[in-house]
């Protein structure tokens, strides 16, 4: 029986850019990682995202309307429109949710959907 989600991996074609994205931007804090090939960890509450680099990736848009019905990570955040400003004023769009939800998407810098929704205190339920 399945008990826990433990990673999400992701390709990336530069671990500094992709540092900017998820360290930097999106606030995640980085995992140890005892691994030889290249990639980052990152925790996020008991699950990690872990980025691996490539030498390309392919994640062009199948629905260019709506990003959400693209393959894409959804992370919980207590500050909706504050991460927006900071992902506007740093050169990346954001597409509202189509749903009406507090949430939006917006594309790492090699084109993988991440969802932002908004959680008070980040409780799910």
């Amino acid at each position: 029986m399945i008990s826990a989600v433990l990673h999400v991996a992701i390709h990336v074609t530069d671990l500094e850019r992709s540092a900017q994205f998820y360290g930097n931007l999106l606030r995640l804090t980085l995992a140890d990682r005892p691994l030889s090939f290249p990639g980052l960890w990152y925790q996020v509450g008991p699950v990690q995202i872990h980025l691996i680099e490539t030498n390309q990736c392919s994640n062009a848009l199948a629905e260019r309307e709506r990003w959400g019905r693209n393959p894409h990570i959804a992370l919980a955040v207590n500050d909706l429109e504050g991460i927006g400003k900071q992902l506007t004023a740093a050169g990346y769009r954001i597409q509202a949710s189509a749903s009406g939800r507090a949430a939006f998407f917006v594309q790492d810098p090699d084109g993988n959907v991440i969802e932002l929704t908004f959680l008070a205190n980040n409780v799910l339920g």
